[in-house]
């Protein structure tokens, strides 16, 4: 199933996606719903980010390629991580499918692109084991986590690289019944392909994740986890392009990239 979150003449809706036609809902996938009986072109529609999270974490350092290519290109030598790299974001950085990636004026560069597969979460849940961890999860969604990477080096915590307002588009839609270890996602930067990986190759699997935040803090209906990154995030966005995420189930996320002016 593949829901969305809409807006019509001013109201504010969940739906479920079937090709190019909405069923909009009565209630939301995180609490109880129903059919409302009213559909709408997709097309009619304003598509919103498909949750707005109470908590938003990350994956930091999550594919063995992504921290080769980042040692080869900044001569570092930074060793995949022994446990999971559990990293916290700023609701407030989310846009929407079709929004723009806005770079500040005053960003020296470069802004790179990180497209992520992100796990939703759709029930509340504390101490669950790897095994039981999915048990929780409404379904996927993509992201891409915009990077500031000069201020990434300056800020100890990130709060600019990473934060930015605009720097966090998700979306599409969230689907269900995927598997979250078997899925193969890619990257265009204005219609190239930039990067292409598959999940399989996580050092720690979507479960584990879930299964470590949970041992120390509640997961809610809403929250999110984005799984990281493979390979390469080149080349550096600038204004006037256009990033596109894509997963075929669950669709393109494509965002215009504009720099602010000063």
């Amino acid at each position: 199933m593949k829901f969305g979150r809409f807006e019509h003449r001013g109201r504010v809706f969940f739906g479920i996606v079937e090709g190019g036609e909405v069923s909009e809902l009565d209630g939301s996938p995180f609490d109880s719903y129903q059919a409302s009986g009213r559909k709408h072109a997709l097309a009619s529609l304003k598509t919103l980010v498909p949750c707005m999270p109470c908590n938003f974490y990350c994956a930091g350092l999550n594919y063995a390629a992504h921290i080769e290519w980042a040692n080869k290109r900044t001569g570092g030598n930074r060793r995949p991580p022994e446990k999971a790299d559990i990293g916290y974001r700023s609701p407030n950085a989310l846009i929407a499918n079709g929004e723009a990636i806005v770079i500040p004026a005053e960003s020296p560069g470069p802004v790179e692109f990180e497209g992520e597969l992100v796990a939703v979460i759709g029930k509340r849940a504390r101490n669950l084991s790897e095994k039981d961890a999915l048990s929780c999860v409404l379904g996927y969604t993509l992201g891409n986590d915009v990077s500031e990477r000069a201020w990434q080096k300056q800020d100890r915590t990130l709060w600019r690289a990473k934060n930015c307002d605009t720097f966090k588009p998700m979306g599409p839609f969230i689907v269900t019944g995927l598997d979250p270890m078997n899925l193969a996602i890619s990257i265009r930067v204005n219609g190239k392909t930039a990067s292409e990986y598959t999940t399989d190759k996580m050092l720690f699997s979507a479960q584990h994740y879930i299964s470590q935040i949970s041992k120390y803090m509640t997961l809610w209906p809403g929250d999110v986890v984005w799984l990281g990154t493979d390979g390469a995030t080149e080349p550096a966005l600038k204004d006037g392009d256009t990033v596109e995420i894509v997963q075929k189930d669950i669709g393109v996320l494509s965002n215009p990239v504009k720099r602010a002016r000063a």
